[in-house]
């Protein structure tokens, strides 16, 4: 089983976009079987909040559900329990590594990197764009599928 956790500041925009996208994915691939997929926040401020308003509108618009989904903190224990360790932009990467004492076994990677690009995934908290978002995380978590599950 292949164990992906997308990380984001607060775990309510982008983070839990992809959780849900990569699932929908993984799902019309016929592959649910083979993930675990999550979500979390390198942040304590939005722990226990929904999903944002922004982030579950443009889901609902694509036929996906994130419901029951509330914000948590990654930890320690995240590191061992899984094979990819997801961050948005460069920000989120430098807390990960912080947080779970380094990356000795190389899991932590930028979501856009894995469509060959270093940028970031912009946080629509600020932008107000969902739906770049929503662009620059379906690129990412479908060049992800591509390199996980071999397609």
């Amino acid at each position: 089983m292949i164990k992906i956790l997308f990380v984001c500041h607060g775990n309510i925009c982008r983070s839990p976009m992809a959780e849900f996208v990569m699932k929908d994915l993984v799902e019309k691939a016929g592959l649910s079987n083979d993930f675990h997929i999550e979500s979390a926040a390198t942040s304590t401020e939005e722990l226990g909040n929904s999903v944002h308003r922004g982030t579950r509108k443009i889901l609902t618009a694509k036929g996906i559900s994130c419901e029951g989904k509330t914000a948590r903190q990654i930890n320690r224990d995240d590191y061992g329990a899984f094979d990819y360790l997801i961050g948005m932009d460069d920000e989120n990467i430098r807390w990960m590594r912080y947080m779970l004492e380094g990356d000795p076994d190389g899991k932590i990677h930028k979501l856009l990197e894995f469509a060959g690009s270093s940028r970031s995934i912009a946080d629509p908290w600020y932008t107000g764009d969902f739906d770049a978002t929503y662009r620059d995380v379906m690129e990412g978590c479908s060049a992800l599928l591509r390199k996980v599950a071999g397609q």
